[in-house]
């Protein structure tokens, strides 16, 4: 536990040089102490958030989707998979040039703009009339939510003390984590009363509602000075080139890469394959699923503010729950018929959504100017696993023929198998952190 306790010394070093003091509504120069009683920063939380349930809203949203695209458009498993993961592609695509927007004109204004571009995506999606132009539409989406996590990340960093920010991103992912309780059993509710491309065009009015609320509803904070194009590209290659970056990176973008690839598309043929459900009851666990990933991100939040104060680190706790994501998966995989699936789901919300944890500690590990390019090449990484994991499950799937439209469960096994022996791998990077000074 040696060099778990010294990453808690350097974090909290990393938290005092922090100085970034955004304005309040009173006052441009507002002090930080100012700055952290403006009731202002409670309306950044709420609509930041909301903008990030949208984003979890349209990552999920083609699990509802599957079974219809399949029959109106005859797409087989690696056809979703590879539809449903531009999203991702797009997503990913978008991090390095949204993080040096994000620093350069903020998160109101940068996270607005792109959203017109989801608004677009949807309407594209909505009346494509084959795969072509559903990825495009996807793709689209992609990029116009790209920024809704990171501009949240750091917006709240502008306005609240680095101290909360473990709660207050659980807290933002708790939120956006109802995005994947919607695509549960709510979304086959809608799906029985309406279609796909009906509930698209839904989703790019309610995106454009999101891009008008950012942009008349929350205040700016007041920024450091602009810096030049070359200044903000030497700030990315230190960040891509820093050991701090890419000792939490490899089994972050696991954890979170596998379970988003997982929970928005393959988990409903899990449970459908492995474990034998019907489409009600893997309707009611998905939904599980997220409300647990909500309970999980607020409580480990909570958590890593009062464990730090007990000596253990941000670091250190992260790395537990993600771990943890590891023993939960082989658990599902062992089919253990004394274990209620409800109860596995439900630990697989909640270890699903610890690698949000580490986003807090690149806000301690990289100075204020940083944090946006910091969060958005950290989600790069996320998203482009992501991607892979999607359509790679798919691939993988197809390479085994269906029985009464059923993929072998070895074949599933064999899948989960090779995504827990990455993860334990990167586990070990994770824990040989050396002492620092």
């Amino acid at each position: 536990m040696e060099w778990w306790i010294c990453t808690t010394v350097v974090i909290h070093n990393g938290e005092m040089t922090t100085s970034t003091a955004p304005a309040t509504p009173q006052s441009a120069t507002a002090t930080p102490e100012s700055r952290h009683a403006s009731p202002a920063r409670w309306r950044v939380l709420a609509v930041f958030s909301l903008g990030f349930l949208v984003s979890y809203i349209f990552r999920g949203v083609n699990l509802g989707f599957a079974p219809f695209l399949t029959r109106d458009l005859g797409l087989t498993a690696g056809d979703l998979g590879l539809l449903t993961s531009f999203y991702f592609l797009g997503f990913a695509c978008a991090q390095l040039p949204a993080g040096i927007l994000l620093d350069r004109f903020g998160p109101r204004r940068t996270e607005a703009a792109l959203l017109l571009l989801a608004v677009a995506g949807s309407l594209v999606f909505a009346w494509a009339p084959g795969m072509a132009g559903l990825a495009a539409g996807r793709a689209m989406i992609g990029v116009g939510v790209s920024v809704c996590l990171g501009a949240a990340i750091q917006a709240l960093s502008m306005w609240f003390p680095l101290a909360r920010m473990p709660f207050l991103n659980g807290l933002v992912m708790a939120i956006g984590g109802l995005g994947a309780v919607v695509v549960g059993a709510p979304l086959s509710w809608l799906m029985s009363i309406t279609d796909w491309r009906t509930v698209s065009i839904g989703m790019g009015l309610l995106s454009l509602a999101m891009a008008l609320l950012l942009w008349f509803g929350v205040p700016d904070a007041r920024r450091p000075a602009k810096e030049s194009f070359a200044e903000q590209m030497r700030g990315t290659r230190q960040i891509l080139g820093s050991e701090r970056f890419w000792r939490v990176v490899p089994l972050t973008l696991l954890n979170q890469g596998i379970f988003l690839a997982v929970q928005t598309l393959w988990v409903s043929a899990f449970m459908h394959d492995v474990q034998g459900l019907g489409p009600a009851e893997s309707a009611r666990l998905v939904s599980v699923i997220g409300l647990a990933m909500m309970g999980g991100c607020v409580g480990a939040g909570w958590a890593a503010r009062h464990l730090e104060r007990r000596g253990i680190s941000l670091y250190a706790f992260a790395g537990f729950g993600m771990i943890s994501f590891i023993v939960v998966q082989l658990l599902l995989m062992a089919r253990l018929p004394f274990l209620p699936l409800g109860l596995l789901w439900g630990a697989y919300g909640v270890f699903g959504s610890s690698g949000i944890l580490t986003y807090a500690l690149l806000a301690r590990r990289f100075p204020d100017n940083l944090i946006g390019r910091a969060t958005t090449a950290m989600t790069l990484t996320v998203f482009l696993a992501t991607f892979v994991f999607q359509v790679g499950i798919g691939v993988v799937l197809d390479v085994f023929p269906t029985v009464d439209g059923r993929h072998p469960v070895s074949a599933h096994l064999l899948v989960w198998g090779g995504l827990v022996v990455v993860q334990v791998l990167a586990a070990l990077w994770y824990l040989m952190e050396k002492k620092r000074p």
